[in-house]
């Protein structure tokens, strides 16, 4: 059963060391976001790149699991932050994105340490983005800041 879909469109011009593209997504919350391959392995400017696209997405997923998991144990949290850091390897020649780093710090009353990283392990369970990723080294650093 299909929840949702949602879509975008990448437009590219030239060549890949030359040319250039943009993104536009359906709701238009993503629209004329540039791209380039010098955007992609280099200093990126005002572009942005595939990995951080996908940065974007595991860190919102996982942060609206985490989110469900606390709420699911009956814990309100006052602050989640979840960076990640998607890395684009050389894998035997050919570039790959072989690794998601999930660093959440969180402010959620009521919770210790060990409770707190276990609702973590089932948050990283259950994101979607992460289960995409699977392929992929995916790791999770949580830090249970003071309330």
């Amino acid at each position: 059963m299909n929840i949702t879909q949602r879509s975008a469109v990448a437009t590219w011009e030239g060549s890949l060391a030359r040319g250039r593209g943009s993104l536009a997504s359906q709701t238009g919350a993503l629209t004329g976001l540039g791209v380039s391959w010098d955007a992609r392995t280099g200093a990126a400017g005002e572009l942005t790149s595939p990995e951080e696209l996908a940065a974007a997405a595991h860190s919102s997923c996982f942060a609206m699991a985490l989110a469900l998991k606390l709420g699911e144990a009956r814990l309100d949290p006052q602050r989640l932050r979840v960076e990640a850091v998607v890395s684009l390897d050389d894998v035997d020649g050919v570039p790959t994105i072989s690794s998601s780093r999930l660093v959440v710090r969180a402010q959620v009353g009521g919770i210790d340490g060990d409770a707190f990283q276990k609702v973590v392990d089932e948050a990283a369970a259950l994101c979607p983005v992460s289960r995409l990723f699977a392929g992929a080294s995916i790791t999770v650093e949580a830090h249970l800041d003071p309330s």
